[in-house]
């Protein structure tokens, strides 16, 4: 029998052009290119909802809050005014980055000794008990009210329309849909809203959401408040504690969006930018940091050696955002630290480059949640990286009654574990895994870029700056080409066109290749600012795609 070191020299070297069982590439699409402005979205009417805000001359913070809106409608399961949102926004203007948190808090009532009373041991996963205040409505109206030239009724006009008069279902929702009837049919207000005869509709079926419509056109008219201490915020709280939750009144009015300093690093001669904690975001500039220091073009793309390292680094970077990552205002490791040569030097000296540890993540994996990124550019130079999410699909399950939208469910982001950043606690904000993407090059913008899916993010943020900076992919290529996503331990997943070969190197090398059909790999959006114009790429693992004029 072979020595293992003998097999894996053997599988390692061995040519990776063996005839494939699996498909060799990821299905492709052409860049897009734009004079003028540029939108790319995970669903067609979103796309086109933003470019009309342009064409119209609303500019791209006006035609991103439309967008994110119209795929509250027709992204349900993804986003709302359920959720949360994050954003980077590059002001043509002023020359500069902008970051929002307009991530909401945990209620006055949620704390671990109620949750230990309670039986608890760990966060539950869905529930009421899961739900926190959504901060995504009042972080749409800062935009707006800041940098925006449009209100926010007038922002919410294409999705009142959709929800009022219908749309028709694309098919990767309806399969992300199809998967949560269960969780829909626990409900009574979940079940009426987004159940159609006890189904949930197929791909090409028309649905409407009148109670959405008239959430709307409640916001439209009211504004926030509506939500954040109105009649909207009272229905909700009221169905939230008598099913059990820990939201009051006075959380929801005392919700407040911040605006944040984004942080950064160098990468290949361009300065990638993430947000801060309580987001994930530094694990992508962590990732990238240890990564550096390694010929990764020498490696081959997706080759056994190449895709290991990447893994090991996420392990690493992983272990510490559930050690040192929460709300901002707790925590005891700044983000500068945790990017200092020192830090990143020892955080690389555990990287075994031969062989799969098991043991690195200080804390349980969060791998779960469902999220749109959008992305928009316009004429003037602005660019605006967007992303809107309730976490799980549907978010906690829940929905008020008449209200049309699910509740999200942050809640589950918290650790009970005492003692940590992100230990459960009243007023404290989650960790969140929500991290949209900037990147400059010489002081200039330079790509707006984002890609959705839980803790796929920052690992999938690593993998599509690597394609280009490394491989010198263009926008397109680098988020076509297929991926990996590391799960838990030695479990890591690998998108088909990833071939035997490789997979039985990596197997070899202690790791374990998950089912990839269990597996989301993300959607990703991005815009380049050409010296004139722009070049657009979207995710053909949504529904979505890019246009410009």
């Amino acid at each position: 029998m072979r020595r293992p070191t003998v097999l894996l020299a053997a599988l390692l070297a061995a040519p990776l052009t063996l005839p494939a069982q699996r498909p060799l590439t990821m299905a492709g699409r052409s860049v897009v290119y734009a004079p003028h402005g540029v939108a790319a979205t995970s669903q067609p009417l979103a796309t086109t909802a933003a470019l009309n805000v342009l064409q119209k001359g609303g500019n791209a913070i006006d035609a991103a809050v439309t967008a994110a809106a119209t795929l509250a409608v027709v992204e349900p399961m993804m986003t709302g005014v359920g959720g949360d949102m994050f954003a980077l926004v590059w002001i043509a203007k002023e020359h500069r980055l902008v970051a929002l948190n307009a991530s909401g808090r945990a209620g006055s009532l949620m704390s671990r000794d109620e949750l230990v009373k309670r039986g608890r041991t760990r966060m539950p996963s869905r529930g009421i008990e899961t739900v926190t205040v959504p901060g995504a409505l009042a972080g749409w109206q800062e935009l707006l009210s800041k940098y925006g030239t449009i209100t926010l009724a007038q922002a919410v006009q294409p999705a009142i329309h959709y929800a009022d008069e219908g749309f028709v279902v694309t098919p990767v929702i309806s399969n992300d849909w199809a998967g949560q009837a269960d969780v829909l049919a626990r409900d009574e207000g979940a079940r009426a809203t987004f159940l159609v005869n006890g189904k949930t509709p197929k791909a090409g079926d028309w649905f409407r959401n009148p109670d959405l419509a008239r959430t709307l056109r409640q916001i439209a008219a009211e504004g926030p408040d509506a939500l954040y201490g109105g009649t909207l915020g009272q229905r909700i709280v009221a169905r939230v504690q008598e099913l059990g939750g820990f939201i009051t009144l006075d959380d929801l009015k005392a919700n407040k969006p911040t605006w944040v300093t984004p942080i950064s690093t160098t990468f290949k001669g361009y300065r990638v930018w993430e947000l801060p904690p309580n987001n994930q975001g530094i694990a992508a500039l962590e990732m990238l940091r240890i990564l550096d220091a390694y010929d990764l073009k020498a490696m081959g793309h997706n080759s056994p050696t190449y895709l290991h390292h990447l893994i090991e680094a996420k392990k690493l970077a992983y272990a510490d955002l559930a050690r040192y990552v929460g709300d901002a205002e707790h925590l005891t490791m700044p983000a500068e630290r945790m990017l200092s040569d020192a830090f990143i030097a020892e955080r690389r000296s555990h990287l075994d480059e031969h062989r799969a540890q098991s043991r690195v993540e200080a804390g349980p994996a969060q791998t779960a949640s469902e999220t749109i990124y959008l992305t928009v550019a316009d004429s003037a130079g602005n660019m605006v990286s967007f992303i809107n999410s309730l976490f799980d699909e549907f978010g906690s399950g829940i929905v008020v009654p008449g209200t049309g939208f699910a509740l999200h469910d942050r809640g589950a982001g918290f650790t009970m574990d005492p003692g940590l950043p992100n230990t459960v606690a009243p007023g404290k904000r989650p960790f969140h895994t929500l991290i949209p993407g900037f990147v400059t090059k010489d002081d200039q913008p330079y790509m707006s870029f984002g890609l959705m899916g839980g803790a796929m993010q920052a690992q999938g943020h690593a993998q599509f700056l690597i394609n280009m900076f490394v491989f010198g992919m263009d926008v397109q290529q680098a988020i076509d080409a297929p991926r990996f996503r590391h799960l838990n331990g030695l479990s890591v997943a690998l998108e088909p066109a990833i071939g035997d070969s490789v997979r039985a190197a990596l197997a070899a090398m202690g790791h374990e290749i998950a089912d990839e059909r269990r597996t989301a790999f993300g959607g990703a959006q991005a815009i380049i600012k050409l010296p004139k114009g722009y070049a657009a790429g979207s995710d053909p693992r949504k529904d979505g795609h890019a246009a410009g004029y």
